[in-house]
């Protein structure tokens, strides 16, 4: 049964500056350490973390919302989850609520800690330095 996966992080970093680390192929790449490809396009498609992650933008609100459809490489094919991240103007930084639906189960452990220590931290590094 596939499950939902919640985090919220703080940046010390504007709404801006998050959502480019998400959506610009550099910026991604800078943090990642690995290839990115992504569209800036409701309906474009990316890939991050070289072949391993691929979707399709669904929606885009520039410094405010993404939503994506999201698949890892290892899952069923065609199974995709929705990838929600939500960006707010906090004191000092952004919030970010972040909402995975659809993991399957067998990876929603890998998930829940690989969203922290291959998203959350690095782009805190990049961006608070």
């Amino acid at each position: 049964m596939p499950k939902t996966l919640r985090q919220s992080v703080t940046f010390k970093a504007g709404p801006h500056a998050v959502y480019e680390a998400l959506m610009d192929s550099r910026r991604h790449a800078a943090f990642s350490g690995m290839p990115a490809r992504i569209s800036r396009k409701p309906g474009g498609r990316f890939t991050a973390y070289g072949p391993y992650l691929s979707g399709v933008n669904l929606e885009l609100i520039p410094g405010k919302k993404i939503v994506q459809l999201w698949r890892s490489k290892n899952w069923p094919k065609f199974h995709y989850s929705t990838v929600t991240f939500v960006l707010t103007k906090v004191k000092g930084g952004t919030r970010l609520d972040f909402t995975q639906a659809g993991v399957p189960d067998n990876d929603y452990k890998a998930k829940k800690s690989g969203w922290i220590h291959r998203y959350w931290e690095p782009m805190k590094a990049m961006l608070e330095r």
